[in-house]
């Protein structure tokens, strides 16, 4: 697969290193008005590209995401989007238009849908083994550091946890639970009073009447979180701590240890502990690795534009939800 990068910042760069590393990808250039990187051809925009190329990756700001899908569709170009699809629903429906007009694929960097530990967790859910799930209970807690937010586009609204971080949680419910169907939160921005929401929680309810509930915060040294948790992220230190419970009609499970709790017919049992393993993997080189897949018709995408614009939905009104009392 012949492979551009758009967007050299702290994705696109990680994205970058496990490209060059893997035999079936050619890097045939990189795409960004400013940084250069050795040994590989440099282009300061789409249209500038002189190579051929059979698939894009997009890692730039979500405010541009649909402008580079346009361009990127209007050569014919199979496309990887870094997450959220885009920063509005209409700039989703751009993306998902260009690209149905001109026949390529559309693939949307929601990593954790090709993680082996969220792969396991689904396996027990379909299983059964905890029954029907009924509610679960997340947290997301990280402290950035001042310097994360030196950066022009992240010091405003646009660097609101939610769509950078909170899009991950919301995906990953759906791609357990299914389509939500309402949303709830509150929020504050106390800690740095800037002008976006920095904590707060969520409450999602899902068709079939599940709940769900997402509390965040990027002010807080806590050991929970997803990449804490599983320590996928080099950049985020890892803890090992469980960071979501699932409980369901005939037990509960915690992740990432998959430590599953079931035998107990009711409250006067006490339910009995088991671990289930999983075979660490990189995921974001199992999803360069579908992208190939992909771009080569072997397989349909895991999660389309068209599929993660029903994240996207759900994430914009969480942010509208938590950022109405914060943020006037």
């Amino acid at each position: 697969m012949r492979l551009l990068i758009a967007g050299i910042g702290l994705i696109g760069r990680r994205h970058l290193e496990h490209a060059l590393s893997m035999p079936q990808i050619d890097v045939v250039g990189v795409v960004d008005p400013q940084l250069r990187q050795e040994h590989v051809p440099h282009y300061s925009s789409i249209e500038a590209v002189t190579v051929e190329a059979d698939a894009i990756l997009i890692a730039t700001p979500s405010h541009l995401h649909a402008d580079h899908a346009e361009a990127a569709a209007a050569r014919g170009w199979h496309m990887l989007i870094e997450k959220p699809v885009a920063h509005s629903l209409d700039a989703a429906d751009r993306i998902i238009a260009a690209a149905e007009t001109a026949g390529v694929q559309t693939l949307v960097g929601h990593h954790r849908r090709h993680h082996s530990a969220v792969a396991a967790l689904k396996a027990i859910l379909a299983e059964g083994i905890i029954g029907t799930p009924v509610l679960a209970s997340m947290i997301w807690a990280m402290k950035k550091p001042d310097p994360y937010f030196d950066v022009a586009w992240r010091a405003g609204p646009d660097g609101s946890p939610v769509l950078i971080n909170l899009v991950h949680e919301v995906d990953l419910l759906r791609y357990l639970f299914g389509d939500v169907i309402s949303v709830s939160g509150t929020g504050s921005n106390a800690q740095r009073n800037a002008a976006r929401v920095e904590s707060g929680a969520a409450v999602l309810g899902f068709e079939g009447g599940m709940a769900a509930s997402i509390a965040f915060a990027d002010t807080s040294a806590s050991p929970f979180g997803f990449e804490a948790g599983t320590g996928e992220n080099p950049n985020i230190g890892a803890t090992g701590e469980d960071y979501l419970r699932i409980c369901g009609t005939k037990g509960a499970v915690s992740f990432p240890s998959l430590t599953v709790w079931s035998g107990a017919q009711d409250w006067s049992q006490a339910p009995k502990r088991a671990r289930h393993d999983w075979a660490a993997n990189v995921p974001l080189i199992s999803q360069l690795e579908h992208l190939a897949d992909v771009c080569s018709g072997k397989a349909p995408p895991k999660i389309s534009a068209v599929e993660a614009r029903k994240t996207l939905e759900t994430t914009l009104a969480i942010e509208a939800a938590v950022g109405v009392t914060c943020l006037a």
